[in-house]
């Protein structure tokens, strides 16, 4: 899955980066409320995607805590810099 950031139309929504050890499968893509799966070479799995709210945020990250990933990072997505370099 491709890991290129689309603003959204809602200026009020943020895109968050939410790094977890080991891959989780693509099916869990509507789970997370539709956030990008990308299955990193190194054995790791990050979810991007536009997140409305702080209250949405950590219900991803309960989620991410139901399932019992180890949770690396998170990270707030700021556009420019992601346009800049290409998505990455």
């Amino acid at each position: 899955m491709s890991n290129k950031l689309n603003p959204t139309s809602d200026p009020h929504q943020t895109i968050y980066q939410i790094r977890l050890q080991g891959h989780l499968d693509r099916q869990w893509s509507d789970w997370f409320g539709g956030l990008t799966i990308t299955l990193e070479d190194n054995g790791e799995t990050l979810l991007t995607g536009p997140v409305v709210d702080q209250a949405a945020l950590h219900g991803l990250l309960r989620k991410v805590r139901d399932i019992g990933m180890p949770l690396l990072s998170v990270v707030r997505v700021d556009l420019d810099q992601a346009d800049a370099s290409g998505g990455k």
